[in-house]
């Protein structure tokens, strides 16, 4: 999330009105609801993350124990556990 000054953005009556409620601190506007984005699809890190715990599933299918997975992928073994039963 980055930040964004306000004056640049917004009318100056809006400006005005908001600082009757705040001023100089940070204020977080959430997206409509139809519009908001599911944690990591911008970034790209839930599509990282997805592939990686298929990279365990299919490992673990292949015949790798629980214990050797946790040391591969620097996870513990219950949240390998986590990943392979819940696929």
């Amino acid at each position: 999330m980055r930040y964004i000054n306000a004056a640049v953005v917004l009318p100056e009556e809006l400006v005005e009105k908001l600082q009757e409620y705040i001023q100089g601190e940070y204020l977080y506007i959430p997206a409509r609801k139809n519009e908001h984005k599911v944690w990591g699809e911008l970034s790209g890190a839930r599509k990282e993350i997805n592939k990686r715990n298929d990279d365990i599933l299919k490992a673990y299918l292949a015949g790798a124990s629980v214990e050797e997975l946790s040391e591969s992928f620097f996870l513990s073994t219950y949240a390998i556990r986590k990943i392979i039963y819940q696929k």
